[in-house]
């Protein structure tokens, strides 16, 4: 038989929260007079009231990197401690390097690795994931995870099913790695981790010209091929089925049902989707985290931004156990439960 591993059970556990959202506020108000809508069309299709709008100089990673300062100060730790950096974005500052190479020269982290992820709406539970399997399995102990959009550079601001749906900001974690005999205790360890796709769905939700499919010219220009094209209704349809199978299975995974969540994390794209997964999880609405209202869909970011907002607000506690969740372009989809 083969001799019992000595080495201690060591996990990820997010040991640091920061966000930033941009100062301009965009509200159903001032969109009314840009498109034929008004906020009570909004409100009652998506729950959104106001989103943020970066400022024409401020790039995704000028607001990933104060995110991340602020997660590193929560943290308490320093540039130099952080190992890995990935930033999970569809909007980076350009094609390459990656968005991630930009925050680690802004904030100073000289000893990390970088790179981005594209997931879309679920890229901050994919970067989630690959962190930890770097820290679980490699010889690192202190990642940064960050989340970070600015979607208002690929609106179309004549569409007005979606111009009203999108905004920007940012997000960040500090993950280390937490070894069960060294830190028992510790908080926000990261249970479980669910993702999927399906490709067959590309058409659905994108953003089809800018790249080398479709690269931008002066004859297509003006059709603004590099601008976000959803088919809504199938885009719903879709993200409460995967948002409530991936929820199901990172629970079972980490040997909890939906009775042991104390908050729901989910993306913030849509009143209704967030309500119906809810209700298929028999959750009361005090169990699920929104601010959808303030910021609309901020992508990869909504995540960790709301998970800023929920712990700096008392929301969660010790030993609470919380569900991570969101639905993307990909289609993609992503889980995770960790117990604070």
């Amino acid at each position: 038989m083969p001799t019992p591993s000595t080495q201690p059970f060591c996990a990820s556990s997010i040991i640091g929260t920061g966000s930033y959202m941009p100062a301009k506020v965009l509200t159903n108000e001032d969109l009314s007079k840009l498109v034929d809508t008004s906020d009570e069309w909004i409100t009652s299709r998506t729950g959104i009231k106001e989103r943020r709008i970066a400022a024409p100089d401020e790039a995704t990673s000028d607001m990933a990197s104060e995110a991340a300062r602020r997660a590193m100060t929560d943290a308490g730790v320093k540039p130099e401690d952080i190992q890995l950096i990935i930033v999970a974005t569809v909007t980076p500052d350009m094609a390459f390097p990656s968005t991630a190479c930009f925050v680690q020269k802004k904030i100073g982290a000289s000893n990390a690795v970088c790179f981005d992820v594209s997931a879309a709406c679920s890229g901050f539970l994919y970067a989630l994931q690959v962190a930890r399997h770097f820290i679980n399995t490699g010889n690192r102990t202190t990642a940064l995870v960050i989340g970070a959009e600015k979607l208002s550079s690929l609106v179309n601001w004549q569409d007005r099913n979606t111009c009203v749906l999108f905004g920007d900001g940012a997000g960040a974690v500090v993950i280390r790695k937490a070894c069960e005999e060294e830190e028992p205790n510790a908080q926000g360890r990261v249970l479980s981790t669910v993702m999927g796709s399906d490709g067959n769905l590309v058409d659905l939700l994108k953003v089809p010209g800018g790249g080398s499919a479709c690269p931008l010219t002066p004859e297509n220009i003006t059709s603004r091929p590099n601008t976000i094209h959803m088919e809504g209704r199938e885009t719903f349809k879709h993200a409460v089925t995967r948002m409530l199978e991936a929820s199901q299975q990172a629970l079972e995974m980490a040997g909890l049902t939906a009775a042991d969540v104390s908050l729901v994390i989910p993306h913030q794209a849509n009143a209704r989707i967030i309500s119906a997964i809810a209700e298929r999880l028999a959750l009361p609405n005090e169990k699920v985290f929104m601010n959808l209202d303030k910021y609309g869909n901020t992508s990869a970011a909504t995540i960790p931004v709301a998970l800023d907002e929920a712990r700096r607000s008392g929301l969660i506690k010790k030993g609470d156990v919380i569900l991570l969740v969101a639905f993307g372009g990909g289609f993609t989809w992503a889980s995770s439960v960790v117990r604070w």
